[in-house]
């Protein structure tokens, strides 16, 4: 299994509809590809959570993410614990955020 690669937040992204920072971000490295679920906080204040992947060399890919069990518990493990300060529960926050 690949180690997980370090990626400074926050960190910008652009989409074609807006920009803004990643804000937050849990990520596993498995045997394949490296699962990410980020907090994304756009310009103009609104957030939206993004599921995606990187390749093990750190390159984003635009593909359909799959996730096994093994992933999703490793995600869950990995999330900070600003996570739930930035994302708390009540404001549907996915599973990834609780312990």
């Amino acid at each position: 299994m690949a180690e997980r690669a370090s990626r400074i937040l926050p960190r910008p992204f652009s989409l074609h509809w807006g920009s803004g920072w990643i804000v937050e971000e849990a990520t596993y490295a498995g045997p394949h590809h490296e699962p990410s679920i980020q907090l994304l906080q756009f310009d103009d204040g609104s957030l939206a959570v993004r599921f995606c992947y990187y390749d093990h060399a750190g390159r984003f890919q635009r593909n359909p993410l799959v996730l096994g069990p093994e992933e999703i518990a490793g995600l869950r493990r990995t999330r900070s614990p600003a996570c739930a300060r930035r994302w708390p529960a009540r404001r549907g926050c996915a599973p990834f955020c609780r312990r």
